[in-house]
């Protein structure tokens, strides 16, 4: 292809656990026939990712790059959770023979992307009050792990905070609940979200309830969903899934009190997005005691653009100027 124009675009990036998204944009905005996708087992690093990306584009030479990273972000260092990859500044700027480098943790991308989504890519799952353009809000992802991130408008511009909170215990109401943590930590060491709220998780979930029903068996993700209709431990998986999606994003609600609303992304939380209604999502997430009205003020949507958290990288960098 042409030798595109240097210093005139940014490269954005977005690696989860499984795959990386890569891209360049124009100021805040992707350009679409730039988007590809490699698979992380693929490459030894984000690196060769990288270099083989610039190398399909043309060795197109960019002016910034924004990269969001599944796990957690210190002094400039990424590292990932589910993959033995760890990125840093120099690295970045290296590969992407970028002057201006950044690295996000992935929802924190995905929080810099509100009021940059065309309206048809956000699919709403519960409604709630006109929020306040200032008001908190709060975007949970679910995919091949699990973390949210609180938004916040100041003076200064936007915050999004990190966090690693799928790695918190996972909440239990009842017996089977309590069933469910053992079952994870003998197998994973920690009952963490993440060990349930994840595709692997939904997986062990499924162990889990072929376990109790005497039956012990496995399969993968997109079998279980695909069976919902023929093997009753599939719907009852699916029913237990959206159940702890409720009561953790309802959690995790009263930690932020996001006014503004609740977004969910991620491709887990897009699957399950036709069935939370059947299996009582709403009223897991707003079964909080006396708080149960309150619940009622956090407006729900999904994010279904699969590429959220890379527009998200590129309106960071542009807000950094």
């Amino acid at each position: 292809m042409p030798r595109l124009a240097a210093d005139r675009y940014a490269l954005v990036a977005d690696i989860g656990g499984t795959n990386t998204r890569v891209a360049l944009a124009e100021g805040r905005q992707l350009l679409p026939e730039t988007i590809r996708r490699y698979r992380n087992a693929d490459h030894p690093g984000l690196e060769s990712v990288l270099r083989r990306y610039l190398h399909e584009e043309g060795d197109v030479d960019c002016a910034g790059a924004c990269i969001a990273v599944a796990g957690p972000v210190r002094d400039g260092v990424g590292r990932l959770t589910n993959l033995d990859w760890t990125m840093d500044a120099r690295t970045l700027a290296r590969a992407a023979k970028a002057e201006t480098v950044a690295i996000l943790n992935d929802l924190e991308a995905q929080g810099h992307t509100l009021g940059h989504l065309a309206p048809d890519m956000l699919r709403p799952v519960l409604t709630g009050p006109e929020p306040a353009a200032d008001a908190a809000r709060l975007v949970i992802g679910v995919g091949t792990g699990f973390n949210a991130a609180p938004v916040h408008e100041t003076r200064w511009g936007r915050v999004v905070a990190a966090s690693e909170c799928g790695h918190v215990t996972l909440p239990a109401r009842t017996e089977a609940d309590l069933r469910l943590s053992q079952f994870v930590e003998t197998a994973h060491g920690f009952p963490g979200v993440e060990d349930v709220l994840s595709g692997r998780g939904f997986e062990r979930l499924y162990q889990f309830v072929s376990r109790e029903a005497g039956h012990p068996a496995g399969k993968k993700a997109a079998e279980i969903m695909a069976t919902m209709g023929d093997d009753p431990r599939a719907r009852e998986t699916v029913a237990h899934f959206v159940r702890l999606f409720g009561a953790v994003a309802g959690d995790l609600a009263l930690i932020h009190l996001p006014f503004g609303g609740i977004f969910l992304c991620g491709g887990v939380a897009r699957a399950f997005t036709p069935h939370l209604a059947e299996f009582g999502f709403a009223a897991a997430f707003r079964d909080k005691g006396r708080f149960s009205e309150l619940m009622t003020s956090f407006p729900v949507s999904v994010i279904e653009d699969d590429y959220a958290a890379l527009t998200g990288c590129a309106a960071h960098l542009a807000s950094l100027g």
